[in-house]
Order: structure tokens, then sequence, then C-alpha cells
């Protein structure tokens, strides 16, 4: 995996609350890459070199994620709010000296970046998302198959310690299920070994066990109400946007993923691709072709 970030330094950075451990590299006008969950910032390996070549490409762990820090939960969950998480973004940009940059989000990761560009839209160039549909519009779409096909929703935000407990168990064996079975293939051969490694060794932490339970309750709780909040307000993303999803992921068996975007995204272009839920590693050259144009223009 470091052949695959070569050219790229490995830096902490303080971002006010918390340290992050990023990956920066390349030249140009700065894009943002956030991960998702149970992954690290090396689910972006086969695809932030190529945007390093017209960017410098800035890829954190998320708070709770790989090797940044992962502080207590609250009683109300906003430590891992995406609010929280986005401000993160803007202390990550802050140190780095840039006053804008482009993001591009996978999964929770994407919550994130959009949370960024509706609270810091003066701080946005442009936002890519990749296989999520907004938070609020997601729990409004369940119906018992997309219940069954994303319970760890519910699972993981269960109160503590009950989720945390029963990943202690085996948490090796629960990566691996979650991965497999959120893939097109069924199978774990879109994972890289050391990527995949990477994954399996963070869910040996209890801390970081605690933290991915804990930002699945601050999306059944605090980002939902934010989200239902800014819809009744009308607030809208003013940056341009650009969304991928997999035609086996989660947003396809919403329905019409594409128009639950339009109406938070006046300048919406979207695309779909032939993977399941983790795209930028089952399918990166869709990513590319999705994407390179987009943030160079």
């Amino acid at each position: 995996m470091q052949t695959a970030f070569q050219g790229f330094e490995t830096r902490r950075i303080d971002v006010g609350r918390l340290s992050l451990s990023v990956r920066v590299g390349g030249e140009g006008p700065p894009l943002v890459l956030l991960h998702g969950f149970p992954q690290t910032h090396l689910c972006w390996a086969q695809v932030a070199p190529a945007f390093a070549e017209r960017h410098t490409v800035i890829v954190p762990d998320l708070p709770g994620y790989g090797a940044s820090d992962a502080p207590a939960d609250d009683a109300e969950h906003t430590v891992y709010s995406k609010r929280a998480m986005a401000r993160d973004v803007a202390g990550l940009l802050d140190s780095l000296g840039h006053d804008r940059a482009s993001v591009l989000g996978h999964d929770r990761g994407a919550r994130v970046a959009y949370r960024f560009a509706l609270d810091h839209p003066d701080r946005i160039d442009r936002l890519g998302i990749i296989e999520i549909v907004p938070t609020g519009d997601f729990w409004a779409a369940w119906n018992a198959d997309l219940a069954l096909a994303a319970y760890h929703w519910t699972f993981l935000a269960q109160p503590a310690p009950m989720p945390e407990r029963l990943i202690a168990g085996d948490p090796a064996g629960w990566l691996d299920h979650t991965l497999a079975s959120w893939s097109k293939s069924g199978t774990l051969n879109a994972f890289p070994p050391e990527a995949l490694a990477a994954y399996r060794a963070q869910m040996q932490d209890p801390a970081r066990i605690a933290a991915m339970c804990a930002d699945y309750r601050a999306g059944a709780t605090t980002d939902r109400r934010l989200d239902e909040a800014d819809r009744a307000a009308g607030r809208t993303i003013k940056a341009p946007v650009r969304y991928l999803y997999g035609r086996h992921g989660f947003p396809a068996r919403t329905g019409d993923p594409a128009g639950i975007w339009r109406p938070w995204a006046p300048v919406l272009g979207t695309a779909d691709c032939d993977s399941g839920h983790f795209v930028p590693e089952e399918n990166p050259q869709a990513v590319h072709d999705a994407f390179g144009p987009f943030f160079a223009r």
C-alpha cells in the first residue's frame, strides 16, 4: 500500500479539538478525500495518486478511525456528529493554509462532506458524493428490504455498550462479513491485502469500535435532526455537486437516489456504475471517470 501512496507525506495535524492522521500529496487546488465505515483513508489508495496529478490531495482518517484520535462520545451524540467532523475538516484546511477546497466523500465521509458544504459554504468549491443519500432521507426511505440490508444503522446506534460488546466477540469476523456482504461479488476480493489488514486492525481497538458506534448514534439523532431542520428551512448546497452510486449499493435500493438529492443540490450531476457499496475499491475507474473532469474544471 505504501507504493499506492508514493510521494504522499504522512502527517499528524491538530484541528482544534483533536488531531488527525493525514496523507498529503500532489500539487494544485486542494481536494479533500473522506473515507467511510468501516474503513480508513486507505480506501482511496487506488484513486488518490491520479487526483494528485492535478490537486493537492488531503486524505485524513476520520475521527475515531485509523490512526486519528478517538475521543469518548457525549450523551447528546455530538462528538461524532457530522457537524463536528465538518468543523474538523475546516480546521484541517486552516492548519494546511487553505481557505477553500473541493471535497469528495464516500459513505460516512460523504455525510461529513455534504454537512461541510451546508455549514461552510464559503469554503467549498465543488462537492463529490459517493454511495449515499442524505441521512434524514435515508431514514425516511426505510422499508423491510432496506432495513434488512442496512441493519447496521439501527444495530450500531443502540445504547452503549451492547453493540460494542457483540462486535468485540469476533471483530475480524464481523468486519469481513460486513465488507463482503456490501460488495457486489459477496467476497473480499476488491480489498487490497494492506487495506484489509488495516481495517481488521482497527476493529481490535475497543476505543475505535466505540467511536464507530458513536458515529451511527449521531446519525440516528443529531445528524438526522440537523438534516430535517435544513430541509424545513429550505437550505441547499450552493456548490456544484457530482453524485455517483453503485447499481448494487444502498442508495439504489431507495428507488430514485438522484431524485432524492435534487432538492438539496440545485447544481447536480449524477452517474451510476457497476459496483456494490465500496465504489472506490470495487470500481476505481468509475471514480476517476465521474470526478476527475468534475474537479479539474
